[in-house]
This record gives C-alpha cells, sequence and structure tokens, in this order.
C-alpha cells in the first residue's frame, strides 16, 4: 500500500487509534517504515517529557517506586492520575529526549510555531483505557510519539456516561476528512463504531500482540471477530445488541475495489485473507531509537496476565513461576501491565523475584537495558518481538509451554491449541518444556 495514498494535492491524511502502549509502538513502527510525518515543517521544542525526568526521592529501604504521573502528558491538558506503586520496582531508566527528525535533519529547539494546530501526514488518537498502568504507559509512549513529530490527541474515551459521545462526536469530522485509518485492536468496539464513521480507502491493522494472529484468521474464514479467550462462549446481551455493529466493522476490514487494508505484523500470518496486504514489522525504529543494551550474566523473567484473564489458575502459575526463576536463576519479573497487585505481591513474597513494573513496553525497556542475558517467557507476545527488537545483541529468548492441567475450567476451549501455536510459531526462541507441577 502505498504510504501517499491520499487525494491528488496533498499527502494522506492518517488518524491512528491506539488504547495501549504497545499499538501506539507499533504505530510508529508502522509510521517509521512509511517515512510519515507529523504537522509539516512545525518546530516544536524538544524538551525531556515525564519519561525522561527522575522519579521522586526513594523512601528508605525500597529499591524504588513507579513515579506519579506529572501533569501535562495529554494533548488536551489531561490531568494526571498516580500510577500505584503495589511492588517495590527499580527506579525507571530515563527516556533520552532526541530532537524530532526532517527531511533536513533535525528541529532545532526553539517555540513553536504560531497558527492554529494543522493536520500533518499523521494524527495519534489515544483512547484512553481507565488502568493506571496502561494510563501511564500511554503517557510516556505519547511523550516519545511527540518527541517524533507527531501530533498526540488524548480522548479521555471511558471517562463516563457521556464521554463516548463527546468523543465521537469530536472526531467526527476528522473521521470524515481522513484518507487512511491505523487502529492497533479491530476487536475494539470503540474502534468498530468509529469505523462506520470514516470513508477512508485505506485501513492499517498494526500490531496488538498474538490478538491480530487470530483476526487474520477470522477475517480469512469470514467469522465474526472475537477475542480468542472468548471465542466458544455463549454470546452476552451486549455481544448481541452491538452485532450489527460488529459486522458492519468485519465487512469495511474485508478488502474490495473500494478500500485497502493492511496489516503490519511481527507475528507469523498463515492465513492471508484475500486482498490483504502484509507488512513485517522488524522493529527498525526501536533498534534505530535506543540501544544497545548492557547485558547482564542474568536472568530476567516475563509476566503474562493469563491469569487474569481467566485462562491460567493462579496457584499453578506461581508456581511455575518459583521453579523456573529456580531452575534458571531469574532474579527479576517483568509484569505485565494488566497483572493484578494481590498476585503480585504473592509472587515477590513466595518467590523472591524483585517485580518489576515498566514504565514502557518490553520492547523498549529491553533494548535501553540493561537486561539479561536470558529472558523467559509464557506464550505471548514477547516471544515474537523481543528476538526483533533485541537482534544482534546476544540475549536468548526461552519460551515454556502451557500445560493443560495448568487450565482454568472456565478457559475457552481453543485456549491450548491457541497458546501452543503462539510458541510453536516463535522464530528464534529455545523452546522449554512445560514445567512439571505434580
Amino acid at each position: 500500500m502505498s504510504p501517499r495514498a491520499g487525494q491528488a494535492g496533498h499527502p494522506a491524511r492518517t488518524l491512528a487509534f491506539v488504547e495501549s502502549p504497545v499499538q501506539l509502538l507499533n504505530v510508529l513502527e508502522w509510521a517509521h517504515l512509511h517515512g510519515l510525518h507529523g504537522p509539516a515543517e512545525r518546530g516544536r521544542p524538544t524538551v525531556p517529557g515525564p519519561a525522561a525526568r527522575p522519579g521522586p526521592a526513594v523512601p528508605p529501604g525500597r529499591r524504588g517506586a513507579a513515579p506519579d504521573v506529572p501533569p501535562g502528558a495529554g494533548e488536551t491538558g489531561e490531568p494526571a492520575a498516580p500510577v500505584p506503586a503495589p511492588v517495590p520496582v527499580p527506579a525507571p531508566v530515563p527516556v533520552p529526549a532526541q530532537a524530532r527528525r526532517t527531511a533536513g535533519g533535525t528541529a532545532p529547539a526553539g517555540p513553536p510555531a504560531a497558527g492554529g494546530e494543522g493536520e500533518g501526514e499523521l494524527t495519534l488518537v489515544v483512547l484512553s483505557p481507565t488502568d493506571p498502568m496502561t494510563r501511564g504507559q500511554l503517557r510516556r509512549m505519547a511523550d516519545l510519539a511527540r518527541d517524533e513529530g507527531y501530533r498526540v490527541r488524548w480522548e479521555e474515551a471511558r471517562g463516563g456516561t457521556t464521554a463516548p459521545f463527546h468523543t465521537i462526536g469530536g472526531l467526527a469530522g476528522s473521521l470524515r476528512r481522513a484518507d487512511r485509518i491505523v487502529m492497533g485492536d479491530p476487536f475494539s468496539r470503540y474502534v468498530q463504531l468509529l469505523l462506520t464513521i470514516t470513508r477512508a480507502r485505506d485501513l492499517v491493522v498494526v500490531d496488538d500482540g498474538t490478538a491480530t494472529m487470530e483476526f487474520i484468521a477470522q477475517l480469512a474464514r469470514g467469522e465474526r471477530l472475537v477475542r480468542w479467550h472468548r471465542k466458544g462462549g455463549r454470546p452476552g446481551a451486549r455481544d448481541l445488541l452491538f452485532a450489527p455493529v460488529s459486522s458492519s466493522a468485519r465487512r469495511r476490514l474485508t478488502p474490495s475495489d473500494r478500500r485497502r487494508v493492511e496489516v503490519f505484523s511481527s507475528m507469523p500470518v498463515t492465513e492471508i485473507p484475500d486482498g490483504v496486504t502484509v507488512t513485517a514489522n522488524d522493529f527498525a525504529w526501536t533498534r534505530a531509537r535506543f540501544g544497545p543494551p548492557r547485558i547482564t550474566q542474568s536472568a530476567d523473567l516475563v509476566g503474562t496476565s493469563l491469569v487474569e484473564t481467566g485462562v491460567v489458575d493462579g496457584d499453578r502459575y506461581l508456581e511455575a513461576v518459583h521453579h523456573l526463576a529456580k531452575t534458571h536463576g531469574a532474579t527479576r519479573y517483568f509484569a505485565h501491565r494488566r497483572e493484578s497487585t494481590d498476585k503480585l505481591r504473592r509472587l515477590a513474597a513466595e518467590t523472591g523475584l524483585e517485580i518489576v513494573r515498566p514504565d514502557l513496553p518490553l520492547e523498549l525497556i529491553a533494548r535501553r537495558g540493561p537486561i539479561g542475558r536470558t529472558i523467559l517467557s509464557f506464550p505471548s507476545t514477547v516471544v515474537h518481538t523481543l528476538p526483533l527488537a533485541l537482534a544482534g545483541t546476544g540475549v536468548r529468548v526461552a519460551v515454556c509451554d502451557i500445560d493443560p492441567a495448568w487450565l482454568t475450567d472456565t478457559a475457552s476451549p481453543r485456549a491450548q491449541g491457541f497458546l501452543s501455536g503462539v510458541t510453536g510459531t516463535a522464530r528464534d526462541v529455545h523452546r522449554l518444556a512445560a514445567v512439571s507441577l505434580a
């Protein structure tokens, strides 16, 4: 798909909708590949954002705490909300501020140009979630996007009963003018609703982790769009009520003479729907922007939210983590942003692992370092993305299979097969046998 697929005489106006830090990262990777820019020639001052400022003083006896998010992170003055630190974590490594890249080099520091907001080739729209950890990472990713020269529009899309009406109403004009829509989560009801408004001829789906694999497969088979861990269950009342919108979104995401569809992914794709363009994400922006990292001699363990989504039993998961840490000498546990506070407290107490709450997606955390020479993970997105982000560093990524005995009674019938597929299709990783918890 041409990155300039707009009307003749002007660059394509692109709106990107993201709801998680990983989605925002992958939009930046996609824009880097296609050479898209923010508002043209508008000299934005380059100053350290919240991620580049040191955290607050650390109380005695703690290795560090997740800093409160300072105000001013949102394009519309989105207020700060403290990010809770349920367990001790190391103080975040500062993210270096960089000048915005332009065709002639880097934009000099100075006051922004006068005039209206304008529309660049790419505007990022954050449909803010309510989870505080996700919001904190999104704020920091938004600062990185601004450092790259992109306009970021922060929407409190879930900030009360009337918030969706205000958000959709405020975006309607931009949606109708956009030549291209980029989305990180085609399963999102919010995104599906926004798709009913746009007239864009180009639609792009960037990675939202392993869910992208399921989205492509469902689109190829003409199935309704349902997240993998919910598939097999009976649709609820809200699902039935939203079914017409979901069906409309699936039709719009199906290529036709009037619409082009691109999937930008680092995931293995085996079922490619007719007419869909698949573009590989090799994390070129991440590797150019950060690192190479300092490599430690120990191992690090990556957490997963499979317990929180009801797929894996909590007790079994903690036993498996303890076994892996002991066997491979892991000292740190990088928590998934959706892992519960109670689970992490228990994990820290029972395993002795140092719990780290990353303030950015793990691909960036690992790339800037320090990072263990071995990274242990259960089946998840990172077994596909980390080998790409850490290419050439000598870091080994190892994945541990999920034993069927760990699954809950309420897990989707497809859970085991899907998780095995995530592991089996991973490239450049070392595969570990499932931990026996007899």
